[in-house]
């Protein structure tokens, strides 16, 4: 079963918080982690290796905090779960060809490279910028 873990699903959520603020301004850890029910120093270490792959800035001192690195747009729900996860397979007979000895002759492998692809593209066209959005949908439906 494919599974997000909790770093990924955590990142996932701090990441919507930034890409529902103006111009990319920053936000506290504290904020981000309230809004978001996310531990602090869990979400300050994720937002750190975000850093380090691009996806978010930090800065230093009383108007501190994190924000995006690029615009909401420009980055993919795939993007953040492969940043943490590292890359997705739905079955282990996916992760290179002749990795399982069966791949020529099984039905079933087909069946999971096609779900796979569906998949990813999936993820890859939700942008944050779009799931923000419907955040501030949801949000005004519930009043």
């Amino acid at each position: 079963m494919f599974r997000l873990s909790r770093a990924a699903e955590y990142a996932i959520r701090g990441m919507l918080h930034l890409s529902s603020k103006p111009d990319l301004e920053a936000t506290g850890i504290e904020e981000v982690s309230k809004a978001q029910d996310v531990p602090s120093a869990y979400l300050a270490k994720l937002f750190q290796l975000l850093a380090k792959k691009g996806y978010v800035r930090s800065f230093r001192g009383a108007g501190g905090g994190f924000a995006l690195a690029k615009s909401p747009k420009d980055i993919t729900l795939l993007e953040i779960i492969e940043t943490l996860e590292g890359r997705i397979f739905l079955n282990d007979c996916l992760i290179r060809e002749g990795y399982c000895p069966k791949d020529n002759v099984c039905p079933v492998h087909d069946v999971w490279r096609e779900a796979q692809k569906k998949f990813l593209e999936h993820l890859n066209n939700c942008t944050f910028e779009q799931l923000a959005a419907n955040a501030i949908k949801k949000q005004k439906l519930r009043g």
